[in-house]
Formats: structure tokens, C-alpha cells, sequence
């Protein structure tokens, strides 16, 4: 028997009924189009706090005693559980403190301690925080809040599936992302309970593949620099584990580029934000097509916290990888007005040009010659060859300067 009942989490979802946000479920066309599945998306990054944490972080403090509520709670985050655990605390005038590791972007730390939480930066890692987390929960007598291996989190996150199946009864796939397994478990218990036939997939990024290891008897293997930091846990839980064993069919893993086209893809068919993890199931679509055809898939974009910065980063990729911006180089005379006529050839076939660099003085440049370095806005892969030919039949010299994202 599992610690987390189907009861447990219907009697979490009535606990959090007018305070967290029934999010949408929205049948997407587009991505249904495209991936030749029929697929709901749950938009849980419209939370407050912009996550799913909200749901599991209340159910915990709600079932703490009057003495654990005035002595305060302690909880360690980079992200998304810290804010679900102040924002929460605060409401219910719990004091609240969130260790965060020193390295955690000034943004979340400000985020946190605006919600009303105490921040303590601490060590390098999570895990490293965790030490310290444990340390001040013992000196202080607070009550800890785990980010994932507790009944009443795992319960408050399952709420999320009975939301889903009960706006779109048809799905027969859930797609969950695994961290340390709270959304899933809980999620699997509940749909279980409602769909007996239903299947659910987790998905992991193969640099923190820490279910799919244990599942599989392999050696814990996990680290690496990851854009789905919210799904980046090196060991799952202890009570989320065996829920997983039970209730999950398949662990997929995911490669960075996956999820980066996943984050860019919603972005521009859903006009919906979402960090790594969020969007961890739409890659899993993306990159088992097979896996999902003719399905009728549930996804839950758990959370859309991802700085500005990689968000920058990741949307300029996409559309170097589709084509629409590109570098190319053309050898040309350096004489007056050279640079013109490229520029009216390029601008005839209605490419944009963003950037222009006029080499001259670099070795492998012969003296008479010069080297134009332009970054063109282009429309697609056929629009880039346009141009190509264009300047090749004036009697330029035109290569691509391929710097399209690693694949790996």
C-alpha cells in the first residue's frame, strides 16, 4: 500500500479549493497537428508563484499543530518550492525560512524574501543548502518542508490529474516530469484511481536520469549543467520511489536540444512561458513521436519560472535552427560601393540584415579582397538558398557560417 491514498489527495484538492488556482486544460490543435497526438495541456505555470508547488506546499503547512505553525517552518530551494513554501507561510502568518544555495540568481532570492520568507544563502549545490537547511531546523525547532518525499506534498500535487481528467475524461496518457517524484506519484495515485487504464510516462533530462537508474538497476549517474534545473534531483525520493515503480510505465530522458525546442515551440504556437521542466513533457512528444501517435496525451507545464536572460538565449537558437536568422559570409572587391550592391541584392530578395562586419585587415583575407560578415533575418531554409543564389549568380563567393546550436 502506498503512504498517499486516492482519499488523501480528493480531501487536498477540497483543503485548496478558492486558494490555489484551478488552472486551465486546454485541448492545443497545433501541437495536436504536429505531433500526431491529441494533447491537453494544464497550465500550471499560471500558478502565483508560477508552479504546481503551490498545491503541495499548502496541504503541508495546513496540516501543521498550533506549536509547529508559531515556531516556523524551514525549507530548502533554488526555485519553485521556496516560493510555494513563503508565499503559503505568509498567508497563513507562519514564519517561514528558505535556505538557498550562494549561487541562486538574485531574482529568486529577492522573489522569495518578498513573499516574507527569511533567506539564508548557503553552500554551492541544493544538496549542500539541504545540510545547512537540516542544521537550522534542529537549532531553531522548526519543521522542515520537503520539496518532495512527504505524504501531504505528494497529496497536494496529485489534485493536479483530477483537475485534468475532469476537463478532458478522454485522456488516456499522462506525461510527467520526475525530479524527485512528488508530481508524479501523486498524479499516478489519482489518475489511477479515477482511469484505471490509463498510462503514465515520466520524463527525466538524461544528465539527472535518477529514476530511469534506480528502475533499471544502473549506478546513480547524475550532473552535469541542465536548462530543467526543476527536474535536475540526483536521487528520488524514498517514498516517491516505490509509487513510481508501481504506478509508471516508462521513463523517457531527454536531451538538452529536446527540451530547449519544446520551451521554444510553446512559446510560439501557446504564447505560454515555461522553464525547462515545464516543458519536459512536450520534448518528450517531440522526441518519441512514435511512442505517442494516436494517443490521447495529458501535459503538465509544471512551471514557468526561467530567467530572461535563457529565455533569450534559447528563443535566438530556435530560430537559427529553423533558418530564420543566419551568418553568412561573401567575399567581395574592396572598392567603394561594393558593400551597396550586396546590401540592394540581399534586401531584393526581402532578407533583413541585423548585422554587418567588413573584413579586411584579418589573415586568409587577400589584400584586394574583403570579407562581409552578414547576419540576415530570413524566412526559412529556401529563403537562405534565394539569397545564396542570388549572390553567387552577381559573382560572389557565399558560404554559411554554421553556428547552429550543438545537437548534442
Amino acid at each position: 500500500m502506498h503512504q498517499v491514498s486516492f482519499e488523501d489527495i480528493r480531501r487536498a484538492q477540497a483543503q485548496m479549493a478558492g486558494i490555489v488556482v484551478k488552472t486551465p486544460c486546454a485541448k492545443s490543435l497545433t501541437l495536436s497537428r504536429i505531433t500526431g497526438a491529441e494533447i491537453y495541456l494544464k497550465f500550471e505555470n499560471l500558478q502565483f508563484t508560477g508552479s504546481f508547488k503551490d498545491r503541495g506546499a499548502l496541504i503541508k503547512l495546513l496540516q501543521l499543530t498550533p506549536i509547529q505553525r508559531a515556531a516556523g517552518v524551514i525549507a530548502n530551494s533554488a526555485g519553485n518550492h521556496a516560493q510555494g513554501v513563503a508565499y503559503h507561510a505568509q498567508r497563513l502568518s507562519i514564519p517561514a525560512t528558505i535556505v538557498m544555495p550562494v549561487a541562486t540568481p538574485n531574482i529568486k532570492v529577492r522573489q522569495t524574501h518578498e513573499l516574507g520568507a527569511e533567506v539564508v544563502l548557503s553552500g554551492d549545490t541544493v544538496d549542500e543548502a539541504a545540510v545547512s537547511a537540516q542544521r537550522i531546523c534542529e537549532e531553531k525547532k522548526l519543521t522542515f518542508i520537503h520539496p518532495y518525499d512527504d505524504a501531504a506534498i505528494i497529496a497536494g500535487q496529485g489534485s493536479v490529474a483530477i483537475e485534468m481528467l475532469e476537463a478532458a475524461p478522454r485522456i488516456d496518457t499522462l506525461v510527467v516530469p520526475i525530479g524527485g517524484g512528488g508530481l508524479i506519484a501523486g498524479n499516478a495515485i489519482a489518475a489511477h484511481a479515477i482511469k484505471p487504464g490509463i498510462e503514465i510516462i515520466g520524463v527525466e533530462s538524461q544528465l539527472y536520469p535518477s529514476a530511469y537508474q534506480a528502475r533499471h538497476g544502473l549506478a546513480n549517474d547524475c550532473g552535469g549543467q541542465t536548462i530543467a534545473e526543476g527536474i535536475a534531483v540526483a536521487q528520488p525520493g524514498k517514498l516517491t520511489l516505490p509509487i513510481i515503480d508501481d504506478l509508471v510505465s516508462d521513463i523517457l530522458l531527454l536531451s538538452e536540444q529536446d527540451i530547449e525546442r519544446a520551451i521554444d515551440l510553446l512559446i510560439s504556437v501557446e504564447k505560454t512561458v515555461t522553464e525547462g521542466a515545464g516543458a519536459a513533457g512536450l520534448a518528450a512528444l517531440l522526441a518519441y513521436p512514435e511512442r505517442f501517435r494516436g494517443r490521447v496525451v495529458g501535459l503538465i507545464l509544471c512551471g514557468g519560472n526561467i530567467d530572461t536572460r535563457m529565455l533569450s538565449t534559447i528563443l535566438m537558437r530556435g530560430l537559427i535552427r529553423e533558418g530564420r536568422i543566419i551568418r553568412m559570409r561573401v567575399e567581395i572587391s574592396d572598392r567603394p560601393g561594393t558593400l551597396a550592391k550586396v546590401a540592394q541584392l540581399v534586401g531584393d530578395r526581402g532578407a533583413n540584415i541585423l548585422e554587418v562586419q567588413h573584413q579586411r585587415n584579418f589573415p586568409g583575407v587577400p589584400a584586394k579582397l574583403a570579407a562581409l560578415d552578414l547576419v540576415l533575418e530570413t524566412r526559412d531554409r529556401d529563403h537562405i538558398a534565394d539569397i545564396s543564389g542570388a549572390l553567387i549568380a552577381a559573382g560572389y563567393k557565399v558560404r554559411e557560417l554554421i553556428d547552429t546550436p550543438d545537437a548534442g
